[in-house]
């Protein structure tokens, strides 16, 4: 494993990423919740983009990975700021960002939030507004009370130690809804989604192609494949997906 480069941040925060050079527009992948860059979808995205000459960068959220902070103090907020951090500072021409559950909605707040920095998004199992309607929503009485009572709870995880989700993390979320306001996507935009992907449900998606406005939105949906979206098939498809928008999506000529 190579070493990162570091972005010192206003707000004290150091921000691993990896930064392949190339032409532009470039990708951006935005990993999910509690995950880090080194992931499987990530370095072959990184491979890929190697050779097609591509710009191309992968980034650790604080309190994720090599970078800064703990896991716990984190919001949604948070991780986005660091994503535009990065994207600004390091990232030239538009970009194309890739991202993964969590990072699905952390580039939909990035569209809203720089829209001319973005030729387009590629969503893998896109996990938009998951701490209200995925967390929240899904507490027992109970859960909720102990939130309230101690500003945290530990849920199980099928990915590794529990995860400590925060009362932070809840009202930072409630400021960051995508699936509410109205959301324009003016680029072309493809979500990809698994119809066995128990993390993040098919609703979710459908629900995202309902409420999503722009010119060049399309969905798929990959029979079988899990949250992980991992297999050859599944990264292929990405792959291509990606392709897709640079190439201008449906509405090139």
């Amino acid at each position: 494993m190579t070493e990162p480069n570091y972005l010192e941040c206003n707000n004290g925060r150091r921000i691993a990423y990896h930064q392949t050079a190339g032409k532009a527009p470039g990708v951006v992948f935005l990993g999910g919740f509690k995950s880090d860059m080194e992931g499987t979808k990530a370095l072959y995205l990184e491979d890929w983009a190697r050779a097609q000459g591509r710009a191309f960068l992968r980034l650790d959220y604080s309190g994720h990975g090599q970078s800064s902070g703990a896991f716990e103090e984190g919001s949604i907020g948070d991780w986005a700021a660091d994503a535009r951090a990065v994207i600004e500072a390091r990232c030239t021409g538009k970009q194309v960002l890739v991202g993964s559950s969590m990072g699905g909605w952390i580039s939909l707040i990035l569209a809203g939030e720089i829209p001319d920095k973005l030729a387009g998004i590629v969503g893998i199992a896109a996990a938009p507004d998951f701490t209200e309607d995925g967390m929240w929503a899904g507490f027992s009485d109970r859960q909720k009370q102990e939130l309230a009572e101690k500003g945290r709870i530990a849920l199980p995880s099928e990915y590794g130690e529990p995860y400590i989700i925060t009362s932070k993390l809840i009202e930072d979320g409630r400021r960051h809804l995508v699936l509410r306001p109205p959301l324009d996507l003016p680029f072309p935009a493809r979500f990809l989604q698994g119809t066995e992907d128990r993390d993040v449900e098919l609703s979710v998606a459908l629900r995202l192609l309902a409420h999503a406005q722009g010119k060049d939105i399309c969905l798929t949906l990959v029979k079988g494949a899990d949250h992980r979206f991992s297999t050859p098939a599944c990264l292929k498809l990405i792959a291509e997906s990606i392709s897709d928008v640079l190439g201008g999506g449906s509405g090139a000529s």
